[in-house]
């Protein structure tokens, strides 16, 4: 750590940011707009450091402009500060403590943090666009259930089925155009779409998520999905696996709904069965291809070149 950096946290809510300084007990209180957060961060010195929790929408204005005005910028997983938070014995929750948790948390592990990279509006947008459609089809799948067997509503329901299809395949729409309005989105989606079971809407999110964000490795991509598995050993009892689920669910669901199409795809299809031979049963078996199939839109992203199925190699 350098001694000129200022590491600030910042609890992002709705209407308010409240911020803390790493080593100061004072709090300040600054509305959540664009003009106030603009003053706010002139008043911060240029070796400012400022760390945020990903609160879904709300942290994003706070982030862009921070960025915008050269400070480094680190958006962290919720989960990561609450664990850290228990971990310091903290006794209680408030707004300047938890902004006061997240200076402490950056100050001391920047170093191996990756700082916010923004994207092009472009980007930004498929990327938001994805995640409500993902929220509308959830919620869509809950109306279903509750209204199930209720014949007499049945002509309403027809009505509303109608109403929500019209609505996503506005959304589909409106993705698409955003992807061709960007060269680097256009190719990249045409070329991950050679991938069996990847689709039109997982190509927009992966190549607005690798256009954006430059990955180390295919290891790398996995663990930031979440899909990586995490293993719960101690001594000689090797204890159950479970994903991690670190990353955006948005995510990972539909890279799970991407492998639930691979299953049926002649290019995919065996490799599905080989992991269900060897005792997974049918949900984990999803999960280890989409997982796998992370691991092929990353090689196919880095090489430029399309899916060749003739290479592909079952998983150990």
């Amino acid at each position: 750590m350098q001694a000129h950096e200022v590491f600030i946290g910042v609890d992002v809510a709705k209407d308010t940011l409240v911020s803390c300084t790493w080593g100061e007990s004072k709090a300040q209180l600054v509305a959540n707009e664009e003009r106030a957060i603009k003053r706010w961060l002139k008043t911060l010195s240029p070796r400012a450091v400022i760390g945020m929790e990903s609160t879904g929408r709300y942290h994003q204005d706070l982030a862009r402009l921070a960025h915008r005005a050269g400070l480094r910028v680190y958006v962290l997983n919720a989960k990561d500060v609450y664990f850290y938070a228990k971990a310091l014995g903290a006794r209680g929750k408030t707004d300047p403590g938890d902004a006061q948790i997240i200076a402490r948390y950056i100050a001391e592990h920047h170093a191996s943090l990756h700082a916010w990279a923004p994207g092009t509006a472009a980007q930004l947008r498929v990327q938001e666009l994805l995640q409500r459609r993902a929220h509308v089809a959830v919620h869509r799948a809950s109306l279903r259930q509750v209204l199930a067997g209720m014949e007499e509503l049945a002509p309403a329901v027809l009505q509303l089925e109608r109403q929500f299809e019209q609505l996503l395949r506005h959304i589909d729409c409106e993705v698409q155009a955003l992807v061709a309005s960007e060269t680097k989105l256009s190719q990249a989606s045409a070329l991950l779409q050679s991938i069996s079971g990847i689709g039109p809407q997982s190509a927009a999110m992966l190549a607005a998520l690798l256009n954006r964000i430059e990955f180390a490795n295919a290891d790398a991509l996995v663990a930031y999905s979440g899909l990586d598995p995490r293993p719960c050993d101690s001594g000689m009892r090797s204890g159950r696996r479970r994903l991690s689920k670190r990353g955006s669910p948005s995510l990972r669901r539909q890279l799970y709904l991407a492998a639930l199409a691979a299953t049926r795809s002649k290019a995919l299809g065996p490799t599905y069965r080989a992991i269900r031979a060897k005792g997974f049963k049918s949900t984990p078996a999803v999960v280890i291809l989409a997982r796998k199939l992370l691991r092929i839109a990353w090689a196919v992203w880095k090489s430029g070149q399309p899916f060749d199925s003739a290479k592909l190699q079952l998983a150990a």
